[in-house]
């Protein structure tokens, strides 16, 4: 993969990169709605981050509010911390205010050499590049990936490596399964002395287990699996992936990118 982001949370790392790779920094969050409208704010982080990409989350945004005041404040905040990159990880509820704010930052970065990238729903009027998630539990994640290239061409998909680890009770109505820390998955791996499988269609590794009567499916992540999903973004010439900075995790799935 030509160009990988290390993503890195409060904490991790305020500036510069990491083993040469540039850094995008989760500690951006929207916050308000309403009659005051959405507001920037920043997580509470020992130094605020310098340089790379800043990454908006929406999870406690109640909606309404007008785009251009909260556009400024990015392109503020863009302009203080030398931020080349703007992620726009809108998880929530789509609002017509998160398509005005995203299309408004589409203007507004381009014509200042801003790198925008934003959840797929709001890739069409921004003119960003989707970020595409690899956490699928369901179809084919080369399925889904195509899919995308063919909506908004290979330059304008990017994967965002969203290391999975689920139980999943069956059937499963939702598709949803119950987290696991590593520590769960591998004391579960141990209990159950089940052997592990690869799915070339989720692109991750699985296996099954009783539970009394009740069957279970446990999809998981490591770096072979990773590693795989950068492949087949680099096979389907897609040219950015944000990964995230697990130390031990990350360095193995590199070691092998740099090969």
């Amino acid at each position: 993969m030509e160009n990988i982001i290390l993503t890195v949370g409060s904490g991790e790392a305020t500036s510069g990169n990491i083993w040469g790779r540039p850094l995008a920094h989760l500690v951006y969050r929207m916050g308000g709605g309403g009659v005051d409208g959405p507001h920037l704010f920043l997580a509470n982080a020992p130094v605020a981050p310098r340089g790379g990409t800043m990454v908006i989350e929406d999870i406690r945004f109640s909606g309404g509010g007008e785009a251009e005041p909260f556009c400024g404040e990015v392109l503020r905040e863009c302009a203080a911390r030398r931020f080349n990159g703007v992620a726009c990880r809108f998880l929530g509820k789509p609002r017509p205010v998160l398509h005005q704010i995203t299309a408004r930052l589409g203007e507004l970065c381009r014509g200042r050499g801003i790198a925008l990238y934003v959840t797929e729903p709001y890739a069409g009027a921004s003119g960003g590049k989707a970020l595409v998630s690899t956490a699928v539990s369901g179809g084919s994640l080369r399925g889904l990936l195509t899919e995308m290239i063919e909506t908004y061409g290979a330059d304008r998909v990017a994967l965002w490596v969203e290391p999975v680890a689920e139980d999943f009770l069956l059937p499963s109505p939702t598709g949803a399964g119950a987290p696991l820390t590593r520590e769960e998955l591998e004391r579960r791996r141990e209990e159950q002395g089940s052997g592990v499988f690869f799915s070339p269609e989720l692109c991750a590794h699985y296996f099954t287990y009783m539970a009394g009567e009740k069957g279970h499916f446990v999809l998981f992540d490591d770096a072979v699996s990773i590693r795989k999903k950068l492949w087949l973004g680099r096979e389907l010439e897609l040219r950015t992936a944000f990964l995230p900075y697990r130390e031990e995790l990350t360095r193995e799935v590199l070691r092998e990118e740099e090969r």
